[in-house]
């Protein structure tokens, strides 16, 4: 089996972006870093992908993308964003839907390699770190785009999820909300963004000495929401909870079906509220409050990013952070005192 970038890296005991400055000569290296990683390419007998290298020398002015799938409206906005500016710039993009398929991401990243794109963005819902690494092992300029989990080491556009957490729950507790539910899912695997938005939450809530419980959930779709109902109004009832705050829009929506079904009325029984702003949260009636994540943007400045690198400009952060915005609706009322 070869020697990989990832294999430097650790025998190194640094990142693999170091690795790559090192190997590529793009960015200056502290002499201590640059001397373990040049002894850890001669102990392993490393050898950097010349092929990959080669091809991206030329200027295809092409960015690959590939999505888990462009159907989803969200992905569909991101990819937008990242057309939009990159014609503004001369660039085209080459996509390609995976439908969660590692294996199928890894092929599209050969084939992509094969047509001499000059940087790649990866838009997942998966915790993928296999396709992530195999994207840095070509040494071409990358983001990571996920909803769902972050990695501080991986180059992204995100929102503040645990500030976004915090600014939608102090809403519910501005309307005099005191016993609040959060619905999450996933919280306890590997950079799930779940474990920062119930650190907001908890913060919010502790702030006005109310009480706040974490209800476990089945998955993040309509149908997941809606499943968990009968469960979440048991809940509800025994704790008198008045507010609940969903981990994404589709669960809200699922959980205010199952309401509408059982006579249950949103917001005079119970207040909901989501995460994302999908297309559905302003459709669906009550319409639904939510935080709203600018995915138009997050494309915009993934692909700005890429371009910076691409042209050999600084890049202040390997992490971009975006404002998130709360959209106030008709799922939320305020608790007026007797």
């Amino acid at each position: 089996m070869s020697v990989t970038i990832k294999d430097v890296a650790k025998k190194a005991g640094v990142s693999i972006s170091t690795v790559s400055r090192v190997i590529n000569k793009s960015k200056p290296v502290s002499l201590e870093a640059r001397q373990k990683v040049l002894k850890a390419i001669e102990e392993l007998g490393y050898k950097p992908n010349e092929v990959a290298r080669s091809l991206v020398t030329r200027k295809s002015r092409l960015i690959g993308v590939i999505v888990t799938d462009i159907g989803h409206s969200y992905i569909a906005e991101m990819v937008r964003g990242i057309e939009e500016i990159g014609r503004m710039y001369r660039y085209d993009i080459i996509l390609s839907s995976s439908y969660g398929h590692k294996e199928t991401e890894k092929k599209f990243v050969q084939l992509l390699m094969g047509k001499q794109v000059q940087g790649i963005v990866l838009i997942s819902e998966d915790n993928n770190d296999e396709v992530v690494e195999e994207i840095m092992e070509m040494d071409i300029p990358f983001v990571y785009l996920n909803k769902y989990y972050s990695s501080a080491k991986i180059p992204s556009v995100y929102i503040s999820s645990e500030k976004s957490s915090y600014n939608m729950t102090k809403y519910l507790t501005e309307l005099g909300h005191r016993n609040v539910m959060y619905i999450t899912y996933n919280q306890d695997e590997k950079y799930s963004v779940e474990k920062l938005k119930i650190d907001g939450f908890n913060k919010a809530v502790k702030e006005v000495n109310g009480k706040g419980y974490i209800f476990d959930g089945e998955g993040f779709k309509i149908e997941d929401g809606y499943k968990i109902g009968e469960k979440v109004y048991k809940m509800v009832k025994e704790n008198s909870i008045t507010a609940i705050f969903c981990c994404h829009d589709e669960v809200a929506i699922g959980l205010m079906s199952y309401f509408y079904d059982n006579n249950i009325k949103v917001p005079e029984d119970i207040s909901v509220c989501g995460f994302g702003d999908s297309k559905i949260a302003s459709i669906y009636r009550p319409r639904l409050t939510t935080v709203r994540e600018p995915y138009y943007d997050i494309g915009a400045v993934a692909i700005r990013r890429i371009i910076k690198a691409v042209d050999e400009k600084e890049i202040e952060e390997e992490n971009i952070y975006l404002p998130s915005q709360i959209m106030k609706r008709e799922s939320c009322a305020e608790i007026r005192s007797e």
